[in-house]
Parts: structure tokens; sequence; C-alpha cells
């Protein structure tokens, strides 16, 4: 399989390059900035692309990978600090810019190349953000364009298929980025773009066949695309040896348990086993308030109780997830700066170390988006491969602060007023994600003629491609209005609801 290998410098755009990548039908994969030369010569990319990052290579202990990456006959396509790293690390100068460029800025096409071929402008607009700047070339390069502030804002060395631009051509605000990085992709690295996802489909499948034989596997179900989506493509590959495990640990949404029985057991006539573990999560949960310990108590008990079905059904030798690429990337990072680690993720960091099934994790390498439409492949119904993300740890996660029966009770009942307005305005396919978070804070209203004194319900709907960055939806006043006065005036226990208008980053999607 075609593959471009993308050495994460830490920038925030790192995961956007890998779908831009995908999206020109050539697999991507991640990997730590330090990424040991011989495991490259292993994977064999067609090409290597280095992402930007906050750092400057004029620092201390700063990001560098592996020099020999340069000899290894591989096209090399630098972004940004990529690019300058490219440059220094070949004995070029990298010195701080006098003007610093952020933001649209007018890129001057000055050499004919591969790069740019086919963009019918020779200045066009492009997307910088940087303080430093190549001031002298590395032997044997040249100059392809520049801008008013950066005369070097784009360079190659044709012979060794070495390409580095200043700009980001991974974000949309670029004029014609997507053509650039296709270029490097078919014209420079000379991919023949066969990458699909239902080869993807036939592949993973006759890998889990071949890994798991006649072996038993374990899935925890929830309901949610991505679980969903892992459970028919092992049911695909070994049929009734897989073993779905619903827990209800008392922290879903309303109406979830019903639907996910009658969806799997009837519909896809999938082994199902359902738990009631409400008292037993609850009772783990009691008095705690930290969010890392609450996301770390929910991913132990979720094996622990795996462990135990696995021993009543005997001879289950591995636990499938769910788990996708943000998942992985937030759980484990190369470097700091936006990538670096941000919560433990229950599919991820959440897992005891002593874990006794060897995991089985299909979806590891795909984005949302790509999820979804795996899950249409497969015959899943629009409710599921819609269905907005929900976290692994439930509404614990949504409830700051202690988690007991009646605030679940609470959150649940307004969480499910929230989607209902949302979808009935035609907006829940439009949107990333809305629920409602149950705040530790009352506040002073009037019920008839009575004062009150009950809890604050924070919103959240955000706008998303892949969970990576968000940006808040700014809902239409008549939509917010009915979430509000319905959740007031139907859910006993809250008496004011305000909305959450905070972006990822610096915020998180989630609040704990």
């Amino acid at each position: 399989m075609e593959k471009v290998i993308i050495l994460d410098f830490g920038s925030q755009y790192t995961q956007l390059i890998a779908r831009k990548v995908r999206e020109n039908r050539v697999f991507s994969e991640i990997v730590p900035f330090n990424f040991p030369v011989s495991k490259i010569i292993n994977a064999s990319p067609v090409g290597i692309i280095f992402s930007g990052g906050p750092a400057s290579v004029r620092g201390e202990n700063v990001p560098l990978p592996d020099i020999r990456i340069f000899d290894l006959g591989i096209p090399i396509l630098g972004i940004c600090y990529g690019m300058q790293v490219m440059a220094w690390l070949l004995n070029g100068k990298v010195e701080e810019a006098k003007k610093r460029e952020y933001g649209r800025v007018e890129l001057f096409v000055d050499r004919e190349n591969d790069l740019f071929y086919g963009i019918p402008r020779k200045k066009f607009i492009c997307w910088m953000s940087h303080g430093d700047q190549v001031a002298k070339l590395p032997s044997g390069f040249v100059r392809i364009a520049h801008t008013l502030n950066s005369r070097n804002a784009a360079i190659a060395n044709f012979k060794k298929r070495l390409y580095g631009v200043q700009f980001h051509p991974e974000v949309v605000h670029t004029q014609y980025g997507k053509k650039i990085l296709n270029n490097f992709l078919t014209r420079v690295c000379g991919a023949k773009k066969r990458w699909r996802l239902s080869s993807f489909v036939e592949t993973t499948v006759s890998e889990i066949r071949s890994r798991v034989g006649e072996e038993k596997v374990i899935l925890g179900l929830s309901g949610g695309v991505d679980s969903s989506v892992t459970a028919l493509l092992l049911h695909k590959a070994i049929g009734d040896n897989l073993h779905c495990v619903f827990v209800n640990n008392g922290l879903l949404r309303k109406g979830e348990p019903e639907r996910v029985r009658q969806v799997f057991q009837k519909s896809f006539k999938i082994n199902l086993h359902y738990i009631d573990a409400r008292q037993r999560f609850l009772k783990k949960l009691k008095g705690v308030i930290d969010p890392e310990r609450k996301r770390k108590i929910i991913g132990e008990e979720f094996i622990r109780v795996f462990e135990e079905v696995a021993r009543k059904i005997g001879n289950i030798k591995y636990l499938a997830q769910g788990t996708l690429y943000p998942d992985v990337i937030e759980s484990q990072s190369a470097f700091g700066g936006p990538s670096a680690r941000i919560k433990t993720h229950h599919n991820v960091g959440g897992l005891p170390q002593k874990m006794k099934l060897k995991l089985i994790e299909p979806l590891r390498f795909l984005f949302k988006d790509e999820v979804r439409k795996i899950g249409h492949m497969l015959g899943l119904p629009d409710e599921i491969v819609y269905r907005h993300p929900f976290p692994g740890p439930g509404l614990a996660v949504r409830i700051i602060g202690e988690v007991t029966r009646s605030r679940l009770d609470i959150l649940r009942e307004a969480d499910a007023i929230i989607i209902e307005e949302i979808k009935s305005d035609g907006l829940y396919r439009r949107v990333w994600q809305a629920f409602g978070i149950l705040l530790p804070v009352k506040s002073v209203g009037v019920m008839g003629d009575e004062r009150t004194y009950e809890n604050v319900l924070a919103v959240r709907v955000v706008h998303s491609l892949d969970g990576m960055t968000a940006d808040w939806v700014k809902l239409p006043y008549a939509t917010l209005g009915k979430i509000s006065s319905r959740i007031i005036n139907e859910v006993r226990g809250i008496n004011r609801v305000v909305y959450d208008i905070s972006s990822k980053p610096p915020a998180t999607i989630e609040w704990e």
C-alpha cells in the first residue's frame, strides 16, 4: 500500500496534513519527528512530509529528525518549521525575520517546478504563520517562490526531490493548496493514488481474520459509530466468534440502552451481552471529583467487566476497541505544542497496564469522517452513522464534580432536550457535537413567584471536521431560546442555562 509518512514537529495542523493526503487517495501516517530511519526504510513510503511546529531551529533542545533521512532518496516536503528544519540541517541559514508573517499573504512564483505545476496564476494567496525565515539556501537548492517579506518562501532541490514551503498548503486559506499537495504526491513522489476506504475494509477484514483465526473476540459496544463500525468489521471477519458487550454503566444518554439492543440484536444478529452495571460504576465514582481519576476509574472498570464476561464466555483472547486516530494523537505526543497530550482518552491511555486481553483496534488510523463513510458501506442506519461523538466515560465527564444518580438524571433529561431541539430545527447533521454540561454551581431564580436555588447547565455546540480543532456554533437565537425555555420548565433541578462560546484550542470540546 502506498504511504506517505508525516513527521510531527508539534503543529496544530499535522492531522490536517494527514487528512489532505488521504483525500488525494494516498494513505498517510503520522509519526514522531525522531522516528528511526530504519523504520522509515521498512515502511517504504513514497514520500515524507515534515509538519510545521511551534519551535525555532535556532533554540535549544528543539525537535530535529535524523539527518540521514535526507540520504534515503525519498521525496520530502517541509512545511513552515519543517522547511526551516530542512534548510538548517543541510547547512543553510535560518534567522529571525525582520517582519513576521501571520495570516493571508501574497505569494509570487519565481520558477516553473513540479510543486506549482498547473497553477494558473504566478501569484496567489497563501497562509503564513512564522517568525523565522530561511536567509541562506543550502547547497543544491533554488528559490521557487517569495513574498514581500520572505525572499525564500518556497525552495527546492530538484535533483534530490527535496521541497520546502514556508506557508501552509494544507489549510483552506491557501489558494491552490490542495493542488500543491497533489502535485507533491503525484509529480514528485510518483504516487498512483490507489488508496480507497473500500480497499481498507477488505484489507482490514482479511487481516482480522488472519490474526484472530478461530479465537473469540470481545468488544465493548456503545452504539456510537466508532464501536458500531468496529463491531461490523469484526462480525464480517469472524462471525459469531465476536461477542459484543453492552455495559449499561448508568452514564449513558436517554434511551441509548434500548436502542442499542434493538439495532444490534434484532437487525444485525450480533452476539450481544447486556450487562447492567449501573450500581457498580456509581459506587466506584462516589466522591470522585478529579476528571482524570474519573476517566481512569471508568476505563479500568470497563476492562474488569469485560474480563468477567470473557471468563463466563470462555477462551476469549482479544479485546476490540473503536479507537480513532485523534484519540491516539491526543494521548501520545512526540513533542510539545498543540499536538501535545491533552487528556487521557478512555480508549487509549485509560487502559490498565496489566490488561489480560490482547487489543484489536481496526480504526486506529482513521478519522471520524472516514469511519462514517465505512459505516455507510457496511449498512449502518443514519442515526448511528451520524450520531454525535460521545466520550468513552459518558456523562461522567459532563458532570463537573461528583457523579451521583440524581445529577445524572438531571443531565440526561436536559441533554435529550438539547438534541431534540437541534434535530427539530434541522441542525443536527450540520454540527459536530451538541450536549449539556451540569455545573457544580447553583444560582438564584424565580419560579411561580417563589425563590429557587438550583443548578446551572452549560450548553455546548461545536463544529469540527475531526475533533482536533473545533469552533463554537452560532446557533439561531430562536433555537437557543427553545432549548433554554424547555430545560428550565421541564427539568427539575435547573433554573439557569448558559451557552459556551469557546473554541478548541484553547479550550477542549469536553469540559473535563
